[in-house]
């Protein structure tokens, strides 16, 4: 019994160093993506038409030439000369394709104006074939153009604008009509592509499915690319077997990185950077100008005037910086503690990180944007 009890407290011991271990994880469906599953990229070219006086202008040469080529379509035979109207505007449609997109399935897509059209408000798009890069049609668009409440008014005088009344959607305007050839369910391996390569990462990952799979299926290729080959009962059902690997948890590991904004005195470190031994010494000019009017009186009899004369006063204070030394090995966030504590400012905190850079005291990617 007294066995029985200490087999059941190495269990529970084993389940608990493995939560443990897991508390900080990442699951690796938030840091990988599986090669071949994405979205593709559709684009068109199209008319909006119903806008209330706030479409193309006579320039936009191509807004005339469309419209009358699409007249011709319906057996409307116009000339371009006699097309004079304002309530039509030319716009390119863009839209995503899916992964694993059936026909017959609907997707948003977005409109916007490519001529001198003032607002796409109230308009409404007309038939439109989108393109993918091979040149093929794989949806259609038509539909009402929805601004997400922007819009332009007014007059000769002025006008009010709020948004981009020249982009708007187009909800569930996109009908697929082709679908993308796929034989997922038939693959043999999985390519995992990392979302930020490291090496750390990759084995990490690889691990952790061998150990859920109870085998070694799972290999590294590169630092952004984990290979898993499918086992014998996961063949023909791909979908399991993903849906257990993205539900895995893994540490993903980081460089040691500081960023820097200097434009908004901005700084992010992560926690992995450390420095050497190093003695800081950081002061502050402060200048004050100080101006004071005076008044300037004629002597009695002449013929001055009395002016304003301003007096200025500039004053200059350098304060005493003392010297600050940090130990090596301490952490950057203990520094950035002890230099707060000293009143330094995040500009200040800037100029003494690339100052650490530059004598070889910051362990870490010093990055500026």
């Amino acid at each position: 019994m007294f066995k029985n009890i200490l087999t059941k407290f190495g269990l529970i011991s084993a389940v608990l160093v493995l939560l443990i271990g897991h508390a900080h994880g990442v699951r690796i469906k938030d840091i990988a993506d599986i090669k071949g599953v994405r979205q593709n990229q559709l684009v068109g070219y199209g008319l909006v038409v119903g806008l209330d006086g706030t479409g193309d202008n006579k320039k936009s040469k191509f807004t005339i030439q469309s419209l009358t080529s699409m007249l011709e379509r319906m057996r409307v035979s116009v000339s371009p000369k006699d097309i004079n109207v304002d309530n039509v505007a030319a716009v390119m449609v863009t839209a995503d394709l899916p992964p694993f997109a059936r026909a017959g399935s609907r997707i948003d897509v977005l409109v916007s104006s490519i001529g001198s059209a003032k607002s796409l408000q109230g308009g409404t798009l007309l038939l439109t074939p989108l393109r993918a890069v091979d040149g093929e049609v794989y949806a259609v668009a038509q539909g009402p153009v929805s601004l997400g409440g922007g819009f332009s008014v007014g007059g000769a005088g002025g006008r009010v604008q709020k948004n981009f009344p020249t982009v708007g959607r187009v909800v569930g305007g996109g009908l697929i009509e082709r679908e993308i050839p796929s034989n997922f369910n038939q693959k043999r391996t999985l390519s995992l592509i990392l979302h930020s390569p490291d090496f750390t990462t990759s084995f990490r990952v690889a691990e952790a499915i061998n150990t859920a799979l109870y085998g070694r299926v799972a290999h590294t290729l590169d630092a952004g690319t984990v290979e898993v080959r499918v086992p014998e009962e996961y063949s023909g059902n791909i979908v399991k077997l993903v849906t257990l690997i993205e539900g895995l948890d893994v540490t993903p590991d980081t460089a040691s990185k500081v960023v820097i904004n200097e434009r908004t005195g901005t700084v992010v470190m992560g926690e992995n950077v450390r420095i050497s031994t190093i003695a800081i010494s950081h002061g502050s000019l402060s200048v004050q100008v100080k101006e004071t009017p005076k008044v300037s009186q004629p002597a009695p009899f002449s013929r001055g005037q009395t002016t304003i004369v301003p007096e200025t006063q500039i004053t200059v204070k350098e304060e005493k910086a003392p010297l600050f030394v940090v130990e090596s090995g301490v952490s950057i966030g203990e520094v950035v503690r002890a230099l707060n504590a000293l009143g330094v400012s995040p500009r200040d905190l800037i100029a003494i990180l690339q100052a650490m850079k530059a004598a070889g005291a910051l362990q870490a990617k010093l990055e500026i944007i």
